[in-house]
């Protein structure tokens, strides 16, 4: 079967050896997390942050939350054209949508807990007693942990299919709909809302970036960060375990990216244009600098992937989701973190330990999604393809 060629085998485990140096090097960092972190819980914030009472978050809010779910948008982004727009052509990449969402809202879910200060009150968001209903933070903490869960569900036919468990599974299918419907819902609400956190901030945060509009743009450029997660993954484990690229399907969600790049900048620049602000795109600054990278970050994957040709290109696929995935990374950013004025005499840059945690969160990430394509049915089964063990292909 050709590299080109779309397949619907049934999923089977990939197989192969778990451990080598490059999941050993991802289990050091993991190790060297654990022992930061469990200076943080002993110790307390101050003890491996460098958060202060000008910048109460900082790298592990912006990132392993803010962006850390963005990234992991393709789960629901894939499951909604799948079944509910009942586009079955995209059934062979749910299941790996699936698993790195999971796995990304687990990290998200987890950097919530490091950055509470008072953790062992966490229960408290969940108890009815103590509900916020009015808070933006609150809505945000229970929708990621109810579709961290949800996500967790979705993916357990993949462990029912590897247990042999046919009863239990054929259950939870019959029930599956009601979770994937709740699984659209819930991400679109809370991707919404991160926004809507730096509403709140009102004047802390600065004009280029402060609008009533964040909720719309920041579900906007979540949707395309998936999408683009999602072709990266999928190039990146073609290329790892040797196997056949679902090059014309990925094109299509790039198509779709693309679209919504397109959207996302005509309404910022929209937006930008009705509040009278553009004039400070041009102003010279750290800040205006920042905004014009992450708007050709934007604009490039619409040049990458202009005809259909382009889009059936294995490069310019990875390229487009690489700027793809970075140009929202990097808004999200310049939000939280470079457009942030709390005021003078304020300053944050991370500290060792929260960059370490951070990585090692990611590497957490990429070894559990390794040990579960290895020993668990997600990706369909097919023959290695001689093509991708050498060159990338254009």
């Amino acid at each position: 079967m050709s590299a080109t060629t779309s397949h619907h085998d049934d999923p089977a485990p990939v197989g192969g050896k778990i451990w080598n140096g490059f999941t050993a090097s991802l289990a050091v960092l993991v190790i060297i997390m654990l022992a930061v972190l469990t200076m943080r819980f002993v110790r307390g914030l101050g003890a491996v942050t460098n958060l202060n009472d000008g910048y109460p978050w900082g790298l592990w809010i912006a990132y392993d939350v803010v962006v850390g779910s963005a990234l992991a948008a393709g789960g629901f982004s894939v499951a909604f054209i799948t079944y509910i727009l009942n586009r079955g052509e995209y059934h062979p990449i749910v299941r790996p949508a699936i698993l790195a969402a999971m796995f990304g809202y687990v990290q998200a879910a987890f950097s919530v807990v490091f950055d509470i200060g008072r953790y062992w009150e966490m229960w408290h968001m969940f108890w009815p007693k103590y509900a916020q209903v009015n808070s933006v933070l609150f809505e945000v903490a229970l929708c990621i942990g109810t579709y961290t869960m949800v996500l967790i569900i979705e993916f357990l036919p993949v462990v029912l299919e590897k247990l042999g468990w046919r009863k239990p599974l054929t259950v939870l299918n019959k029930a599956l709909f009601f979770f994937v419907g709740i699984g659209v819902l819930l991400p679109m609400m809370h991707q919404s809302s991160l926004g809507s956190l730096l509403i709140v901030l009102g004047p802390q945060v600065h004009p280029l970036y402060q609008t009533t509009a964040l909720p719309l743009l920041y579900l906007t450029s979540c949707i395309g960060m998936g999408l683009a997660a999602v072709v990266f993954e999928g190039t990146l484990s073609a290329l790892a375990f040797k196997r056949p690229l679902e090059r014309e399907l990925l094109g299509k969600l790039m198509a779709i990216g693309v679209w919504l790049m397109g959207v996302f900048l005509v309404l910022r620049f929209a937006d930008l244009a009705y509040r009278k602000v553009l004039p400070l795109a041009f102003k010279p600054g750290l800040i205006a600098g920042w905004f014009w990278l992450e708007n050709v970050l934007f604009a490039l994957p619409i040049l990458l992937l202009l005809g259909e040709k382009a889009r059936r290109s294995r490069k310019r696929l990875f390229l487009a989701a690489c700027s793809m995935a970075l140009a929202g990374i990097f808004y999200r950013f310049g939000g939280y973190l470079i457009a942030y004025e709390t005021g003078a005499g304020w300053h944050y840059f991370p500290s060792v330990g929260e960059i370490a945690v951070t990585v090692g969160l990611v590497a957490f990430e990429i070894l559990a999604i390794i040990v579960a394509i290895r020993v668990l049915p997600v990706l369909p089964k097919g023959a290695p393809t001689p093509a991708l063990s050498g060159r990338v292909e254009d």
